[in-house]
């Protein structure tokens, strides 16, 4: 059975570009109901807009809490 995390993002372009250049590989969020989770950078890239990575997300995790999926959500 999947679990799912939900977080906000508010990441700036020139902050994500870390991310991206690979000085930094993870990402760390806190969800909405407190918990931390890590997350690899290289699945925020679909969500990469001129103004960085901003807006709510919710992940899919699998027994193992290995990353299933992440949409953005309303």
């Amino acid at each position: 059975m999947a679990s799912k995390i939900r977080f906000y993002l508010d990441i700036s372009q020139a902050e994500y570009l870390r991310y991206y250049r690979g000085s930094a590989q993870s990402v760390l969020v806190e969800a909405e109901d407190g918990r931390r989770v890590r997350l690899p950078a290289v699945n925020l890239r679909p969500f990469v807009s001129t103004d960085g990575v901003r807006g709510r997300f919710e992940i899919s995790l699998d027994d193992s809490n290995t990353l299933l999926d992440i949409v953005r959500i309303p």
